[in-house]
């Protein structure tokens, strides 16, 4: 199964309010908070790389408090 991570900035003081957001979808595995030009990276498995875009815009830049993303698409060995 493809993996990919995004990186996401938020709008100030609405970190919590999209962690807590990104907590409720499936397809994220592992989530952490960031310092620097990022404030969360989230590890998603989506079925296939063609989805992985879509995800992301679905689910991840449609919530309130995403400014930003950036897509690092991978694979597990």
């Amino acid at each position: 199964m493809p993996v990919g991570f995004v990186l996401i900035a938020t709008a100030p003081a609405k970190e919590h309010k999209v962690y807590n957001e990104l907590l409720k979808v499936k397809e994220i595995i592992e989530l952490y908070p960031l310092f620097g030009d990022y404030d969360l990276i989230a590890k998603v498995e989506v079925k296939d790389m063609d989805n992985l875009g879509k995800f992301v815009v679905s689910k991840i830049r449609s919530i309130d408090g995403v400014v930003d993303t950036k897509t690092l698409p991978g694979t597990k060995f």
